[in-house]
């Protein structure tokens, strides 16, 4: 097994909320609890899930995502110049559509002085026995999200106008982080999920969104946030293609954006979702460079409750390294188990059901 993250054995960041975590935040937003007695639950069912991924076998471990209600508006909408606001509709997912929120640029874009996150990992790093990891959505999510209409400032005239205060926000929050003692920083990122499926990149440029020359776009903006990042942190992204309530977005291999994604961008690890035949096959991983970088293979779906079988799992991870040294592979689940605090259609059993069954093979394949 590798000493440095991405470990053999990881996991992409969320978990599902515990029914203590679902009633204080119901009370909270009811005005039955105050932020006070919200945090303090927070706190222990926090400490409890960093207990039970080290006892699971994880060699890194996160908070579960569980201060949040989204994998990424709480966090955007902590950044200056960024607004959460309600929209007429939602973000639309195979027979479902999320609460109708989205994001608002009214001003320049930029991290705080204090982003309360930094709390949230602080927390993790008191608390863990192993590395804490720590995810944050990537630049890419807010341009790709952006509604037309959404800038509301005159400070940028056209959307693409944001990539440079957003490519410093993020270098700001990458040094931020690690002044605060992490070593393991994950960038959350639909939109390469999205650049795969041609319905979606119609979608977008409904939207208003120039879709000529995008990978290479947000591989600048990628490469821009990482340009100052400390030698001694790693810095990986999760290619999401939708995860709300064991529902899906995008489909289509990786194939369009392989070559900018894992050839041009700076990121040390990419998790990658291949739970089903929509993420298509391995052939896309040849554009991995020789080296340090790490692909790890999200096979275990967070979708479901079923266990997969470790032979089949290991059958898939030799047919990936038909492509990539199999010491440059990894093993996580496809996604987290709740991007947003509805969660997905498993229990909590099933979920440590399967990342135990995720360090068990780890340790059969790389020892």
């Amino acid at each position: 097994m590798t000493t440095n993250p991405p470990y053999r054995a990881d996991v992409v960041g969320s978990f599902l909320r515990t029914d203590a975590i679902h009633e204080a935040r119901l009370a909270h937003e009811a005005g039955s609890l105050d932020d006070e007695a919200l945090r303090r639950i927070e706190d222990e069912q926090i400490v409890e899930l960093i207990r039970k991924e080290e006892d699971a076998g994880l060699q890194a471990v996160t908070d579960g995502e569980f201060r949040r209600a989204w994998w990424h508006f709480d966090y955007f909408g902590m950044l200056d110049g960024v607004d959460v606001v309600e929209l007429d509709h939602g973000i639309q997912f195979t027979g479902v559509q999320t609460k109708p929120l989205g994001v608002q640029v009214n001003g320049r874009i930029a991290f705080p002085a204090h982003h309360p996150m930094l709390d949230h990992f602080a927390f993790v790093r008191d608390h863990a026995r192993v590395t804490p990891k720590i995810t944050i959505p990537s630049p890419t999510v807010l341009h790709f999200r952006l509604e037309r209409n959404a800038i509301t400032t005159d400070l940028y005239e056209h959307r693409d106008d944001i990539f440079d205060d957003l490519a410093q926000a993020y270098r700001d929050a990458v040094r931020a982080f690690y002044d605060a003692g992490c070593r393991y920083l994950q960038f959350d990122d639909t939109a390469w999920g999205y650049l795969c499926s041609t319905e979606e990149m119609a979608k977008a440029a409904e939207r208003g969104i120039e879709t000529d020359h995008l990978a290479e776009a947000y591989a600048g903006v990628i490469n821009g946030a990482l340009r100052d990042k400390p030698d001694d942190m790693v810095v990986t992204t999760h290619v999401c293609r939708g995860n709300f309530r064991s529902t899906w977005i995008s489909s289509g291999g990786y194939e369009p954006v392989a070559d900018q994604l894992l050839g041009n961008t700076a990121y040390d690890g990419y998790f990658l979702e291949y739970d089903t035949e929509r993420a298509g096959g391995f052939e896309p991983l040849r554009f991995l460079p020789a080296g340090d970088k790490t692909v790890v293979l999200g096979l275990i779906t967070s979708k479901s409750g079923t266990l997969e079988d470790p032979d089949s799992v290991k059958k898939r991870i030799d047919e990936a390294a038909a492509y990539v040294p199999l010491e440059q592979l990894a093993l996580s689940p496809q996604c987290g188990f709740a991007s947003t605090e509805e969660g997905n259609v498993l229990t909590e059993d099933e979920q440590w059901a399967k990342l135990r069954n995720i360090v068990a093979i780890a340790t059969d394949v790389w020892g």
